[in-house]
């Protein structure tokens, strides 16, 4: 009877997220960053490249089953990888499936028959074995796989006991002494298990359930021990995956290339769409070459990357899935583009809700520290306008409140009916406040992307987005940590990238804006 089958899963509190972006950050910074953007910097200008920098550029070709297998091995061996060095609260727990699920009564059907018939067989005279000996050999090949390899002891009395061959020459002649053996396999797992799962054991060795109830629950129980196995061995290989993260996810990423070659398609595109945006933005150059004619610019190539980056914050993950290089961490993003979605609408109502009272609610911190939390907690629906509508009749009840109790005069029904369209009016994507908030966000990242040590700009919120400082530092520092882990993985790919879209053609290559954009990439 196979065991449940296991699934990841996560949890963490804001101080435990705090603490995997602060740790997350100081690997990033040990890392082999600097040596692998040397190589990427390189690349940008020379058609040299080794295998493990630069992607194959192999033509395309079929690929055969067993590459497609392969390569979704490698591809689940890289996130899973990637999961244990980015989350420390990751784990693995027995699959409980949802209670109405299509799923769930299919398994427990087929659960319910196997152990009918095993009732069944036991009850028959003489007692058939067959399904209990099968039962008990997989038994065994579990308590066998939780044995560190230099058990031969308790490997040698398992083997002894649980001889399959005898238990079979036994049954042929109806000596089989089941009870005994659940009893043995019981006090086995009693010497194996965790420490909280003794309380279980206890449970099992009193029970006076029947011998099917009780197989019953020495496989639920071996399930939970096989979680706990599995965890166990990701914490002793968190230390070394976390050294040589960097390393594997790159030749995992590279293997995953050599089988498809379109592996890299949406990164390209992605990169592109950046160089694209950058370039319609920048004015020709007034200087002319030696034939008299204009050149026109293009930006640098850390300006593109650090572009780009801007573009994943901003990703729209209904529209298409990110790229390639980024899906490792893709529910990671979607939760940083919620967060960041949330606190800007809460700033643009916020922004709204000062610029028409005025005066009268000035200076009052607790007054803005109400509307925050009810804005925030009205805003689950992002950008709807029933849910804005809600957000602003709720508003117009707690100022009309707060107003009142300071002697001033309740809002006007005509204010009221202002207050209330100015903030449905953010859900427009060329609304002004909207417009504004979003480009000062964006500003901020950039600001961080850009900088070589971007922990100490956490705190600096560009004007405007006072409100919202604690949260965008928080997510802020979650969004740099990701971006310097990748572009450490990555960089040698994006290099490559880069080279073959800007250089092709060698046009001029104009200087970054800002001093610190070409440093980010190489100090990070």
């Amino acid at each position: 009877m196979p065991l449940n089958d296991e699934r990841p899963n996560s949890t963490s509190s804001g101080e435990d997220q705090g603490s995997d972006v602060e740790s997350s950050s100081e690997r990033c910074d040990s890392m082999t960053l600097n040596s692998d953007l040397e190589c990427s910097r390189d690349s940008f200008t020379s058609d040299s490249s080794s295998k493990h920098c630069t992607p194959s550029c192999d033509p395309p070709k079929t690929l055969t089953l067993d590459e497609v297998m392969e390569s979704a091995r490698d591809l689940f061996n890289l996130s899973l990888s990637h999961e244990i060095v980015m989350n420390r609260n990751f784990h693995l727990e027995p699959n409980s499936l949802p209670q109405d699920s299509l799923l769930k009564v299919v398994r427990d059907n087929l659960h319910k028959a196997f152990w009918d018939i095993l009732e069944a067989e036991l009850n028959d005279d003489p007692p058939e074995y067959g399904q209990a000996i099968r039962l008990v050999e997989e038994i065994r090949e579990i308590l066998l796989s939780f044995l560190n390899p230099g058990a031969n002891r308790m490997r040698t009395q398992i083997m002894e006991v649980l001889d399959m061959d005898l238990i079979r020459q036994q049954a042929d002649n109806d000596a089989v002494d089941i009870q005994g053996l659940a009893s043995y396999i019981i006090t086995t797992m009693g010497k194996m298990c965790a420490p909280v799962r003794d309380e279980e054991i206890k449970k099992l060795r009193e029970s006076t359930d029947n011998i099917v109830t009780l197989f019953k629950e020495i496989f639920r129980v071996l399930s939970l021990m096989r979680a706990d196995m599995v965890n166990c061995t990701i914490e002793n290989l968190r230390p070394v995956l976390q050294r040589q993260s960097v390393e594997y996810e790159r030749a995992k990423f590279q293997s995953i290339l050599d089988k498809t070659p379109s592996a890299l398609d949406r990164t390209t595109s992605w990169i592109k769409s950046a160089l694209e945006d950058l370039q319609s933005a920048i004015v020709p150059t007034e200087q002319t070459n030696g034939h008299g004619k204009g050149q026109p610019l293009v930006p640098g190539p850390f300006q593109v990357l650090n572009a780009a980056f801007i573009r994943i914050l901003t990703w729209d993950y209904s529209k298409s899935p990110p790229p390639e290089t980024w899906m490792t961490d893709e529910i990671r993003l979607q939760e940083i583009h919620w967060q960041l979605q949330q606190c800007q609408a809460v700033n643009e109502v916020l922004l709204i809700v000062y610029s028409t009272i005025g005066g009268p609610i000035q200076g009052l911190p607790s007054l803005s520290d109400r509307l925050k939390r009810m804005i925030s907690v009205l805003l689950d629906g992002m950008h709807k306008p029933s849910s804005l509508e809600g957000v602003s009749a709720q508003i117009c009840c707690e100022l009309n409140k707060s107003l009142t109790e300071r002697n001033y005069p309740a809002l006007t029904p005509a204010l009221q009916a202002t207050l209330t369209g100015q903030i449905c009016n953010i859900t427009q994507k060329d609304n002004p406040i909207r417009t504004l908030v979003e480009d000062r966000v964006q500003q901020y990242f950039m600001a961080l992307i850009c900088d070589p040590k971007p922990q100490s700009k956490l705190e600096q919120i560009p004007a405007g987005l006072t409100a919202i400082k604690p949260e965008l530092a928080i997510i802020g520092a979650k969004f740099i940590s990701l971006v310097n882990y990748n572009k450490t993985v990555y960089g040698p790919f994006y290099a490559d990238i880069l080279r073959k879209l800007m250089f092709s053609n060698s046009p001029s290559v104009a200087s970054p804006p800002q001093n610190t954009a070409q440093d980010s990439v190489t100090n990070n």
